[in-house]
């Protein structure tokens, strides 16, 4: 089912109202939760779901995924964490992990956003330039 307009905008609502300071603060937003689903509005489930989702990507907005081919060492994982931390702020929290299909190089992804600095892919990208040619 479509979400109505009325349904995202109190969504939205809910969520601008989960901030303290520029920052989401979780007791607020389990408040508000609590005191909403003893309302139950018209479609609140709808809008729950909606402020779910927008609360889901601000949480990602602040975590990072990095993956390697193989192992990195705790200096380099320093560093790298440092370097995101610099440019996307000190809240920013990170996950290391192993994925073999990289062949070699990094893949970092904070929220939506993905750098690719991987060796597999590269060669994806040559494949499709060669593909579109």
């Amino acid at each position: 089912m479509k979400l109505s307009k009325e349904a995202r905008k109190v969504s939205r609502q809910l969520f601008k109202a989960s901030f303290i300071d520029g920052r989401l603060d979780e007791t607020r937003v389990r408040a508000q939760v609590q005191a909403f689903v003893a309302s139950k509005p018209r479609h609140y489930l709808d809008i729950l779901k909606n402020y779910h989702r927008l609360l889901r990507l601000e949480a990602g907005k602040h975590h990072a995924i990095v993956e390697s081919a193989a192992e990195l060492d705790w200096d380099t994982r320093w560093k790298i964490e440092q370097s995101l931390k610099a440019k996307h702020g000190a809240e920013l929290t990170t996950d290391f992990r192993i994925n073999t299909g990289l062949i070699g190089g990094l893949r970092v992804q904070i929220g939506n956003d993905v750098w690719n600095g991987s060796v597999q892919g590269r060669l994806d990208r040559l494949k499709a330039e060669l593909a579109a040619a």
